[in-house]
This record gives structure tokens, C-alpha cells and sequence, in this order.
């Protein structure tokens, strides 16, 4: 296949900058915000100690004091933004930790202090698939017939190995349920997955992304594995009981599943960064510019596109992607 015309960028994928513009004419930027929630992997309702990759902070605002409103975060955000001339309209995001994980009136007065600041045109929402209760997806589901919202699931994996390996408290199966749950209306998905956990193969990581390629799911995030003081897998790596994938793998694997990806998925991310001062590798993950035009290069030669390879290779026992 070729370049698909309605992107209107210049990437070999659909990037999320690409499909704010063809949504809304204009640059969007997601505010990250820290509402105070807890996951239930770390208070002891599924787990404790949460996955091992997490390092429990929260973000830079919570290691300063006391959290800031939603609404002050917002107008601290835009402020940030639109000074750079980097954004005209706004998606509330609620990234820290599990952003359902509340009663339904809590999580209500929430998201209703967040659209209710200027510009602000929807919310963006990280959770778990198994922390989805019909109450909370029917708030959700309200608020996406009137804005324009996206539910995060944070996934990793579809391996249950590997879930359990990196202690995240929940099944492949949940993830499954809760997509099918949550899909056929006005709510837009995204996955969050992880290339290079512990015990994983290339060809392992490959079919996480062949089976999210199958799903109702309108977004991708790929995350880069880092390794941080303060974490088991940061002990672990410190220790060098485990290895990291270096740059040129990481860059290979992310092509591969960016080939699998329906053409019409958003790619929101395809590297991560981490804390500065608890970072211990991999080390080429500090210049996140360098790994991004790492993946262009590598798309161009091998004149790759995303979905180049979509639908070419399927995964026993999956759900073929709606429309």
C-alpha cells in the first residue's frame, strides 16, 4: 500500500498531531493532570507495590505538595501552551495513575471542573481494563456524546505471562472485555503497550500488536521499557539481572508493529521518557528526538508504511476491528 491521503502529514504513520488538525482545523495539546487517584495494584485491592516498573510518585506536582485543582492545572497548562504558540484548543488528560478509580460523583465533579475551562474541548482518561464498572463507563460514554473523549487502557501486554511477571494485577482476558464494553459509541479507545518487558520476544510483543490491530481500538501508544531508581525492575537492572533492548531493536520493533497498525489508527506515542533524577536507563532513551527520527529513518528504508501489513497475519481467537 501507499501513503493513505487523509493523514496529510509528511510521516510514514497517522500521528496524533495529524489527526487533531483534520479533527478540529486547529493544534490540540492534552494537559496532563494529576487528580490524586491510587491504582488498586498499589493499595492492596488486586496487588500491592504496583507494576514493577513504576516508581509510585506520581507526577512532578505530588512530589511538590499539595496537588493543585484540576482547574488550576489547566490554566497552568494553557498558560505553558498557547505562550509557545503551540496550541489553540485543549484535551483535559487524567494521566496519573488509575483515572476511574473513585465513585461515580467524585469522578463527575472531576471531569466536570475540567470542561468547564475555556478551550478545553474533551477529556482524555488513563485507567485499567478491569477498573471499569458500568456506572463509570456510562459517565464516561454521557460525557463522549457531548465532547470529544478518549479511554486510555493502560495494556502492556496480551501475554498473561508477562502480566503477571510485571505484577499488573489483571488478565488479558479483562483488557478483552472492557474494550468490547466500551466500544460501538462515542468513546475513542487507546492502548498503551510496553516493548520490551521482561521474558518477551519480538515475535511475542508482535502479537500484541496483531491482536490490538483486530480490536475496536482508535489509538496506540508505544512505550519504550525504562528502567528507575526506586522500582523492582530498577533493582533488577541494577543489579544486571536483566538486559534492556538497545536502541536499534527497539527501533526495528517499533517499524514492525507500526506495519500491522490499521492505517487509520492514531499513533499517539512510540517512545517514553522518565524522571531525570531517578533515570538508570536504557541510555538512548534520554533523547527521545533521536529514537522518533530513528523510526522515521528506518520506515524510509524500508519504504514502509503503517498498515502496510495490516490484516496480513492474524491471531488466533481474536475480534476483527470494527469500523
Amino acid at each position: 500500500m501507499g501513503k493513505p491521503t487523509f493523514w496529510n502529514n509528511k510521516k510514514r504513520y497517522y500521528d496524533l498531531k495529524s489527526y487533531w488538525i483534520n479533527r478540529f482545523g486547529c493544534r490540540v495539546h492534552k494537559l496532563p493532570i494529576d487528580a490524586g487517584f491510587t491504582c488498586p495494584n498499589r493499595d492492596g485491592t488486586v496487588a500491592t507495590g504496583g507494576c514493577i516498573y513504576c516508581d509510585g510518585r506520581g507526577s512532578a506536582l505530588r512530589q511538590a505538595g499539595p496537588l493543585p485543582s484540576v482547574g488550576e492545572q489547566i490554566r497552568r497548562g494553557k498558560a505553558f501552551y498557547r505562550g509557545r504558540g503551540r496550541a489553540e484548543k485543549f484535551i483535559a488528560y487524567f494521566q496519573t495513575f488509575t483515572n476511574t478509580y473513585a465513585p461515580v460523583e467524585t469522578l463527575r465533579a472531576l471531569y466536570d471542573e475540567a470542561l468547564a475551562e475555556e478551550d478545553v474541548i474533551g477529556l482524555s482518561i488513563g485507567t485499567r481494563p478491569d477498573c471499569l464498572p458500568d456506572e463509570t463507563l456510562a459517565l464516561i460514554r454521557s460525557y463522549a456524546e457531548r465532547h470529544h473523549v478518549w479511554l486510555e487502557f493502560g495494556l502492556q501486554s496480551i501475554h498473561d505471562r508477562t502480566l503477571q511477571t510485571i505484577n499488573r494485577g489483571h488478565n488479558a482476558a479483562a483488557f478483552r472485555e472492557a474494550v468490547q464494553r466500551a466500544s460501538g459509541g462515542p468513546i475513542r479507545i487507546c492502548v498503551h503497550i510496553i516493548v520490551g518487558l521482561p521474558g518477551e520476544s519480538r515475535e511475542e510483543i508482535l502479537e500484541t500488536a496483531r491482536e490490538i490491530a483486530g480490536l475496536p481500538v482508535q489509538g496506540i501508544k508505544i512505550h519504550s521499557l525504562l528502567a528507575l531508581k526506586g522500582t523492582a525492575l530498577g533493582e533488577r537492572y541494577a543489579k544486571e539481572e536483566i538486559a534492556l533492548m538497545t536502541r536499534e531493536a527497539y527501533v526495528g520493533t517499533v517499524c514492525d508493529i507500526l506495519e500491522l497498525l490499521p492505517p487509520e489508527m492514531v499513533i499517539q506515542r512510540l517512545t517514553a521518557d522518565g524522571y531525570r533524577d531517578i533515570f538508570l536507563g536504557p541510555a538512548w532513551a534520554g533523547n527521545k528526538l533521536a529514537v522518533l527520527n530513528a523510526i522515521d529513518r528506518e520506515m524510509e528504508r524500508r519504504d514502509a508504511w503503517q498498515g502496510g501489513k495490516y490484516g496480513a497475519a492474524s491471531v488466533p481467537g481474536t475480534c476483527r476491528r470494527k469500523a
